[in-house]
């Protein structure tokens, strides 16, 4: 065919023509390509970012249980108190074991390490994370990451309390290759762990990537062209660091390079085929391109029911099928990750969260349908012992035992068996009464009495159930949840096997908040009242100093004892409102008597809970304003141990306060677990003896060598020493021969209203003026 002929240009036109169309074609089909690919990498990236999460979540909470379960344990918290090292390391060494923790340490409320499981040349060296500590103390247990010898940790604190806070348990599991390697098996991602230099640059610490290296620049662009990445920061402490999370833009468009020869391919048989060929090999190529971008785009929103049907058996049949088996790969990532966030590992049971998840729904179920439902928290008996006598293994395979026998128990597939953690199970029986749960109950432990035997070795264990049920004890979860609990423990202190909640075994009932709500009534009304109780001058045998002392009368209850209503006080936090009532009123009346000629000097004491609270000093300053009181006559008393809760915080506010001129003394001292070096920094002008060392002074004589030694410490520190509890004149005339400053009890008055106060004063004052001053006493006012 000559060029110059019509059908040869004809022929031309039209080849030209189908050729920018294929390749036009082709560049689209392309570019939807990388623009899925990429799509689907983003994707993968953010199931792997919740993935990630999850599983370090999931470490976390493992990590904060099993410290939390060795911090509350009565031996270990009594191994701390008594320094006993042997026990302390071998508890932390148990409890770390059993959850495969990579470091365990023990740090004492000075920072400072106590016992530390890589070895115990680094016991006595600073809390590598001390900010850890802070947090913790804040929120009750704290978790961070970060760099410890050079290698990264995930890492949780959690408190020793014996009722206070005495040490810091932390552990923490290892983070290196293996775990990036592990979470990378996971996601099928490329997971990379970074902290920043100081001189900016990243370093990898741990990659599942072949080779390391470090970047410079912001950690958000650290992701090559070539790479989906998606980073995300971590809370750690210390230097900043980050986990970078890589799909390979290539190894996702692998797939689709068949199609893409394919599809060059069909372009260049188009060329010499006629218009028609064209036409039929196009819209064959396209229109299955379509089903597969509608595809994709449901896969992107989250949609995996249906593949794509494409009946073809070319490379756009195979790129189906790639697509069809990218959406069961990620519908089986997420339904693995469900099981993670949802069951329970070691017994295959619900956890906690579906445990929850279910809880609340039949709730919502049963406030629409107006039906009850139970729930059982049961808790195994001498579980420890099994522990603590075969091991752990044979524990983990007594924990399953009971797991089957609890399924086998219960019949119907809408009850729910969880294990909430550690020997700790929980029943929901969605459509059963409180009297149906009772039998359930007793069928379950009948169950649990059969005997277990486990590798040869016969199994003692019994259980302790608490029943709740709805709506009758709640219609909150948390509310049913506690009330169980509550339940449980009254089965298992009474031996009883199981036990439905009853108000009066609740702390928190409707007594608590009536008398919450009468205590409040009597602030706000003027009902309390102080009473003075007088301190002694030995010296000089004046008085010219009282403490005020809250009492309560009330108009039904009768007399009700400080030791009662001041400990609700402070748990409910109304302390903060007595507090203010009684530094008021004994300003008030520290001006009164000021007004009628009498001199004395006021103390008032002070809870943790106030002594923390940064606006302590400015309601003093302002009440000494208002009732133009000397800031000198006034004294705050605090415990020891209530300066020990934030040691920090409380030195900040006692110095404000001593800033002001008003007198600080530490009361009930030589009770608590205070340190020297706390106590030298504290701007305290008295020490109180406690009285229990001074009444046993007469019997004991390790008590009379507290007391002396405690009179020689404060006097070397250039401290006032006053002794509460004098009710003797043998105890009044021994305190002035060790050289006790002050002193106070009942020997010499008890606490008085001020009227009486103020004739007993008068008293005094005539006793001392008519009998010379070594024969003057209590006996001779």
């Amino acid at each position: 065919m000559r060029f110059h002929s019509l059908r040869a240009r004809i022929a031309v036109v039209i080849v030209l023509l189908m050729l920018a169309a294929q390749v036009a074609g082709y560049i689209v089909i392309s570019s939807v390509i990388r623009t899925n690919a990429r799509s689907n990498s983003e994707e993968q990236l953010s199931v792997a970012e919740r993935v990630f999460r999850q599983v370090l979540h999931s470490n976390g909470e493992k990590l904060t249980q099993a410290a939390g379960v060795v911090a509350a344990d009565f031996g270990f918290r009594e191994a701390v108190a008594t320094h006993d090292e042997n026990t302390v390391v071998s508890a932390l060494k148990n409890h770390g074991d059993r959850i495969q923790a990579d470091i365990v340490m023990l740090a004492d409320l000075d920072g400072k390490l106590v016992a530390d499981s890589r070895g115990p040349a680094r016991e006595g060296r600073p809390f590598p994370f001390p900010s850890l500590i802070t947090a913790a103390t804040r929120q009750g247990d704290a978790s961070t990451i970060g760099m410890i010898d050079g290698r990264l940790y995930q890492l949780v604190a959690v408190p020793v309390r014996a009722p206070l806070t005495i040490a810091w348990v932390a552990m923490g599991f290892l983070i290196n290759d293996n775990t990036a390697r592990e979470m990378a098996s996971l996601t099928s991602l490329d997971v990379s762990f970074l902290d920043r230099r100081p001189d900016d640059r990243w370093s990898m610490l741990a990659s599942s990537l072949p080779e390391k290296r470090d970047v410079r620049g912001d950690v958000a662009r650290l992701g090559e062209e070539n790479y989906a990445t998606r980073v995300i920061l971590l809370q750690s402490s210390g230097e900043p660091m980050a986990v970078m999370l890589q799909r390979s833009l290539r190894a996702a468009m692998a797939p689709f390079h068949r199609l893409q020869s394919a599809l060059l391919v069909i372009t260049l048989c188009g060329v010499l085929l006629s218009i028609a060929g064209s036409v039929a090999t196009a819209r064959s190529v396209t229109r299955p391109i379509a089903a597969l971008t509608r595809f994709s785009r449901r896969v992107g929103l989250g949609d995996y029911a249906e593949p794509i049907e494409i009946t073809h058996h070319d490379e756009v049949g195979e790129l189906a099928k790639a697509f069809n088996h990218m959406q069961d790969g990620i519908s089986e990532r997420e339904r693995r990750i469900t099981e993670l966030a949802y069951m329970d590992r070691l017994t295959g049971l619900s956890n906690r969260a579906m445990f929850n998840d279910r809880l609340q729904q039949a709730i919502e179920n049963a406030l629409q349908t107006e039906r009850p439902f139970s729930v059982m928290m049961m808790d195994l008996d001498r579980f420890k012992d099994v522990n603590d006598t075969l091991g752990h293994p044979i524990g983990d395979q007594l924990l399953c035992e009971v797991a089957k026998r609890l399924l086998a128990t219960l019949h119907r597939s809408t009850d729910l068996v969880a294990r909430l953690g550690g020997d700790e199970f929980a029943v929901l029986l969605s459509t059963d009464d409180i009297d149906a749960a009772q039998l359930v109950a007793q069928r379950i432990l009948k169950t649990l009495e059969q005997p277990i035997t486990i590798e040869g070795q016969l199994v003692d264990v019994g259980a302790s159930i608490g029943i709740v049920a709805f709506p009758e004890n709640g219609l909150d979860m948390n509310v049913l949840l506690r009330r169980a609990d509550i339940a449980m423990y009254v089965a298992k202190r009474s031996n009883a096997g199981y036990a439905v909640y009853d108000e009066k075994h609740d702390q928190n009932s409707s007594e608590r908040l009536s008398l919450m709500s009468e205590l409040r009534q009597a602030v706000e009304h003027d009902q309390l009242m102080l009473h003075y109780q007088p301190k002694m001058d030995l010296a000089t045998r004046t008085v010219k100093y009282v403490e005020a002392l809250v009492r309560w009368d009330h108009p039904t209850r009768g007399f009700v004892p400080p030791d009662q209503f001041i400990p609700f006080a402070e748990q409910t936090g109304y302390i903060k409102a007595i507090s203010h009532w009684v530094a008021e009123k004994a300003i008030q009346q520290c001006a009164a008597w000021r007004a009628n000629g009498i001199e004395l000097a006021v103390s008032v004491n002070v809870s943790a809970r106030e002594l923390i609270q940064s606006s302590l000093p400015d309601t003093f300053a302002a009440l000494l304003e208002k009732y133009d009181v000397a800031p000198e006559m006034m004294w705050i008393e605090i415990t020891e141990s209530a300066i020990m809760d934030d040691p920090n915080h409380a030195i900040e506010t006692l110095d404000r306060l001593h800033a002001l001129g008003i007198r600080l003394a530490v009361d009930d001292f030589g009770t608590g677990y205070s340190s020297l070096s706390y106590l030298k920094r504290m701007p305290v002008d008295e020490l109180k003896i406690d009285k229990s060392f001074v009444m046993g002074m007469a019997l004991h004589k390790d008590d009379e060598t507290i007391v002396r030694s405690t009179i020689d410490l404060g006097h070397n520190m250039g401290l006032k020493v006053v002794a509460e509890g004098v009710e003797s004149e043998e105890i009044l005339t021994r305190l002035k021969e060790l050289g006790c400053d002050l002193v106070q009890g009942f020997h010499l008055s008890r606490a008085l209203a001020p009227s009486m106060l103020e004739a007993w004063l008068l008293d005094w004052e005539i006793a001392n003026s008519m009998v010379p001053s070594e024969q003057v006493g209590p006996g001779s006012i």
